[in-house]
């Protein structure tokens, strides 16, 4: 009598472990892997459970709550933790850890936490199809998915200041711009770019500008919020710009845009594919911060994205949303 298949059961969570490289730091004498890649295997994480969760192609749609604690160097053993915290009708909300430890030592720690959210698609219209409702457990799996539930209010508000911003050329404020195609390498199983890789060329150039402005080495630290608008393809022309919108005493925060279209058509053909808010700060050769270089606005644009910045800052702490992620006492060990 042959075998019977047997369903395997939907597990809510993936780890995925690995070594950091010597070409996953972005520069030379850099204390550790770079922010980029750091959202890069994030995302790489995250698909894969937001894939073996709901037994379909997933896109990215959302990242945010990005906190990097802590620099990874080259050699360390990584693991990224990735579990469901909650699900809508097509949509995964996606709770992130990423810890790295010295394998002479196997003591880990964490480097970075953030929450990713996936939304599934149908495999023959690309349109969102629905997911398998994941229900908590226990009481840590109702803790996280209550802390996720209380970020959407957050999000919401982000995401409208965010969307009433415009950008032209009437500024004074640094500004870096990157122009690029698409390469078939940068894709993912979808055909469309990776977010993972998308988020990299965003970190790229907000450490270029943020290094241009203040003559040091710098490190992102925080990002409030990544929004994915449309895909970007093989061949498309890829147009990142970061600009400085304001610097306090030690931070330098960032907006940073991507856009995509027809290479045939130029800059006039691109539309924004990606939105980011980022935040670095100046580190000296120790890694130790370091004060900012004041930036004065001085356009009425200028002015404006000073004071949304604020706006943006003011929304976190108004909202004080539930903690995604346990502060261990102590760090842990794997045999």
């Amino acid at each position: 009598m042959p075998n019977t298949p047997v369903a395997a059961t939907k597990s809510p969570s993936i780890t995925l472990r690995f070594m950091a490289a010597p070409n996953d730091v972005l520069f030379a004498g850099a204390q550790g892997v770079s922010g980029g890649r750091v959202l890069e295997w994030i995302d790489k994480a995250a698909y894969a459970c937001a894939a073996q969760w709901s037994g379909t192609y997933c896109v990215t749609a959302y990242v945010g709550h990005i906190h990097f604690t802590r620099p990874i160097p080259s050699g360390h053993i990584v693991e990224v933790r990735s579990r469901i915290a909650m699900t809508g009708r097509s949509s995964m909300h996606i709770v992130n850890e990423v810890l790295s430890a010295d394998p002479r030592q196997g003591v880990f720690t964490r480097a970075c936490d953030c929450l990713v959210i996936f939304v599934a698609k149908d495999a023959v219209t690309g349109r969102p199809t629905p997911v398998p409702e994941f229900v908590p457990s226990d009481d840590e799996e109702r803790r996280v998915a209550e802390a996720a539930l209380s970020r959407i209010d957050l999000r919401k508000a982000i995401e409208a200041e965010m969307s009433e911003q415009s950008y032209t050329d009437d500024s004074t404020a640094p500004i870096l711009v990157n122009r690029f195609l698409a390469k078939p390498t940068d894709v993912n199983w979808g055909g469309n770019v990776h977010g993972g890789t998308a988020m990299e060329w965003i970190d790229e150039a907000g450490v270029a500008c943020t290094m241009e402005w203040t003559g040091e080495r710098t490190v992102a630290v925080y990002a409030g919020g990544i929004r994915f608008y449309q895909p970007i393809h093989i061949g498309d022309l890829i147009e990142v710009e970061a600009r400085l919108t304001r610097t306090d005493s030690r931070s330098l925060h960032t907006s940073i845009h991507v856009r995509s279209g027809d290479p045939r058509g130029g800059r006039d053909s691109l539309t924004d594919a990606i939105h980011a808010s980022v935040t670095y700060i100046g580190i000296d050769v120790d890694g130790n911060p370091l004060p900012a270089r004041k930036f004065t606005p001085v356009t009425e644009e200028d002015k404006r994205l000073w004071e949304h910045t604020q706006t943006l800052k003011d929304l976190r702490a108004e909202y004080e949303p539930v903690p995604l992620v346990r502060v261990p006492g102590a760090a842990q060990r794997r045999d």
